[in-house]
Parts: C-alpha cells; sequence; structure tokens
C-alpha cells in the first residue's frame, strides 16, 4: 500500500472536521482520529509551560476534550484551526491546575493534616513558572499579535514555517523572523532581573 502524502493526511483530516461540524458526535470522533496528533500537542503544551507532573499527556487530552466540549464549539475550518483551538484549551487547562496548586500551597481556604497533603515547594515554584511563562505569552498577545500566533501554530501545534506562513497569508521567512522576535521578547520578559 503506498504511502499518503502530507497533503492527502492534511486534506482528508480537513474534510473530516468539515463532515463534523454541528454533529452531536463530532467531537469525540474527531479527538478519536487525531488521538496521537492530540498527544503530540499535550506532550508540548506541558513541556513549554513546564508542567512537570501536573497533568499526564492523556489526562491533558482528556481535560481538553471536556473543557472544549463544555464551551461549545466553533466550526473548525480546518486542521490548523483545530489544534491552534486544541493547544490553548490545553495551555487553559494547565494553568487552572497550577493556580490550584499555588491555592494548595498557600492554604486554599482549608487546613491540611500533613505537609505531604498541600504538595512540594517545588511542585508550587513549579506551578509559579507556568503562571509567569502564561502571563508573558498573554502579554506578547496583547503586544505583538501575530508573534504571539506564531509561537502558537509552531511551539504547541507543530506547524513548520512553510504551514503557518500559508495560514498567516505571509512568507515564510517572515515566519523566521516573527519566531526569532517572539523569542526574544519572551526571553526578555521571563529573565531573571
Amino acid at each position: 500500500m503506498p504511502m499518503r502524502s502530507d497533503e492527502e493526511a492534511l486534506s482528508e483530516v480537513t474534510a473530516l472536521l468539515r463532515d463534523l461540524a454541528g454533529r452531536a458526535d463530532g467531537l469525540p470522533r474527531l479527538f478519536e482520529h487525531m488521538q496521537d496528533d492530540l498527544r503530540r500537542v499535550a506532550r508540548r503544551e506541558r513541556h513549554a509551560l513546564r508542567a512537570g507532573d501536573t497533568l499526564s499527556t492523556t489526562a491533558l487530552v482528556n481535560e481538553a476534550f471536556l473543557k472544549l466540549e463544555r464551551s461549545g464549539l466553533p466550526a473548525f475550518t480546518d486542521r490548523r484551526h483545530f489544534y491552534g483551538i486544541a493547544g490553548r484549551a490545553m495551555r487553559q487547562v494547565l494553568v487552572d491546575y497550577a493556580r490550584a496548586r499555588i491555592s494548595q500551597k498557600r492554604g486554599g481556604g482549608e487546613s491540611h493534616d500533613t505537609l505531604g497533603a498541600a504538595g512540594t515547594a517545588e511542585d508550587a515554584d513549579d506551578a509559579e513558572r507556568m503562571l509567569e511563562i502564561n502571563e508573558a505569552l498573554d502579554r506578547l498577545e496583547a503586544a505583538r499579535p501575530r508573534l504571539a500566533q506564531v509561537v502558537h501554530l509552531r511551539y504547541y501545534a507543530g506547524l513548520t514555517d512553510r504551514e503557518i506562513g500559508s495560514l498567516l497569508g505571509v512568507e515564510e521567512s517572515t515566519v523566521r523572523r516573527d519566531w526569532q522576535k517572539a523569542r526574544g521578547w519572551l526571553f526578555q520578559t521571563l529573565a531573571p532581573s
């Protein structure tokens, strides 16, 4: 059996997205069909936000599914649109978990019988770093939206420069420059004083 080209695989996914739009079983079927790709995106999200053992990759994919299911989905235009939304949902899930860990560290309004119940200081430090990265990405999005889009599409969704350029309507070289600018901006923002 001959191997399918990337373009054929992309066309198949885009067709599936359009076929499932508006169907009650659309999202579960979509997540089932794209499980391997979503796990790849989840691993990147966990790594990008330094999530550590916050959630396993599988748990993160499942939590993102539940978040998207509750939110009422838009009609996905293509694979890139789907990955962008799925990646953002995963990021939001990780940030929610980080906030919960920090709240737990600070007592969370409850008393704890043991130190183990509240988590370790290292867990809270990782959670605080995750929130710093999220806030930096939010500030980048407010200041330079296209740079933030490039970060999301390249780092979180795993798209190539060519795919990002096609999606954003810019040249590959522009995507590479935007990536360099975004990395520099984030480094400056996140670097210790």
